[in-house]
């Protein structure tokens, strides 16, 4: 197995996935300390894609994992015969395709009821590939954007362990289409609407981002220029956030991997 993508969540899913006895082949991460609990060999990578040769000598058992990654995987590496990339991605998909920083603000701001986790395998579009296995939860009308966020971290790491075993074996198949369902694409751009939910009753819980501002760097910064005293309304500054709550340690850790097992 190869593991693409950086933090708590790929770390974690390395060390699991070598403490249960599955090959650990190559760790592609911006951080050698990735591939430490697994002595696997670590590639540093700012282009997946240039290096698909590496993938495909390395690769012992054709299963890529992709988890809190943000290259986005193109030919050749996609037409590889024998390799299956497959991807944990911080939403339910369709619905919250793309950027999860961005997919959660405006899922609250959306008023969906629920949220969760997807596993899917990857072609050559963001986050359309079939669906493997999704993981839900609820999201009520006082969650703010921290406790959402932090869910689905959770969400897509026991994701990853309850799905481990059947890709291995070759038992995991896709459920259905990721195109099966309406589909919404949060990008960057769409930060560029947030200015016109500012008098959105949810702007407060939904912008809330506590510990996550500290990683959501282009979202923190379009929430600032929103909140500044000349871009609000009558000169005062804008509801929303980024207040630290009470569960920030539990955040950072599964971000950051402060716990020293992440």
């Amino acid at each position: 197995m190869i593991f693409v993508g950086e933090g708590a969540l790929l770390r974690r899913a390395v060390t699991h996935a070598a403490t249960h006895g599955h090959p650990v082949d190559l760790v592609c991460s911006a951080d050698s300390l990735d591939a430490t609990a697994a002595d696997a060999p670590h590639l540093a990578a700012a282009d997946i894609n240039a290096h698909a040769g590496t993938l495909a000598r390395a690769c012992t058992d054709g299963i890529v994992w992709s988890l809190n990654n943000r290259q986005i995987f193109r030919e050749p590496l996609l037409r590889i015969d024998g390799l299956r990339i497959l991807n944990i991605h911080n939403g339910l998909l369709p619905r919250h395709r793309g950027l999860p920083s961005v997919a959660v603000l405006f899922a609250l701001l959306h008023g969906d009821t629920e949220y969760g986790a997807t596993v899917h395998e990857v072609e050559a579009g963001i986050d359309t590939g079939p669906v493997v296995a999704e993981r839900r939860f609820p999201v009520g009308p006082e969650d703010r954007y921290h406790q959402v966020m932090l869910r689905g971290i959770r969400a897509c790491h026991a994701l990853f362990e309850q799905i481990l075993p059947a890709v291995a074996a070759g038992t995991a198949h896709p459920a259905r289409a990721a195109a099966a369902e309406p589909s919404a694409y949060y990008g960057l751009r769409a930060l560029d609407r947030l200015g016109a939910y500012r008098d959105h009753p949810a702007y407060a819980r939904a912008t809330d981002l506590g510990p996550f501002a500290a990683h959501a760097h282009e979202l923190t910064r379009a929430l600032l220029r929103l909140s500044s005293p000349a871009s609000a309304p009558g000169g005062s500054p804008a509801p929303g956030a980024l207040r630290r709550p009470a569960d920030a340690g539990a955040a950072t850790r599964l971000v950051c991997g402060a716990d020293g097992t992440g």
